[in-house]
């Protein structure tokens, strides 16, 4: 069965940061694309940023900001996010995709992450100003 358990979601003030988790399990990790994806309020989600074995992307709203990383022996991905900012609020949530559908990664990971077949129960950020 595969899962995906998103964890490090929280309540910040603006400039802060936070680190959120996704722990993969029942498909072979490293052969899978994964992404984050965030939702707000009122609004459509949208891809933040993803790893696969042909490197990162970033939304060019986070970039600079949130970095991106992965553990092939832990199965394990983590978006480190400095800098934060209230517009950051939003559901977070991981997903993953077999890295041979996610070509190019940056055109999968800028929609709404429909290319990607497992998600996550997601994670909420709330960040204060």
């Amino acid at each position: 069965e595969v899962q995906l358990v998103e964890s490090g979601g929280g309540l910040v003030q603006a400039g802060g940061s936070l680190r959120l988790s996704c722990a993969a399990s029942g498909f072979t990790f490293d052969r899978y694309a994964i992404g984050w994806f965030r939702q707000a309020p009122g609004k459509e989600r949208e891809g933040v940023s993803c790893i696969s074995d042909v490197g990162t992307v970033y939304a060019d709203s986070v970039k600079g900001r949130f970095t991106i990383s992965s553990d092939n022996a832990k199965n394990t991905v983590w978006l480190l996010m400095n800098s934060l900012k209230p517009e950051d609020t939003a559901d977070y949530f991981c997903a993953a995709a077999p890295a041979l559908v996610t070509s190019p990664l940056n055109l999968v990971c800028s929609g709404t992450g429909e290319t990607f077949h497992y998600w996550g129960q997601g994670t909420q950020v709330t960040v204060s100003s």
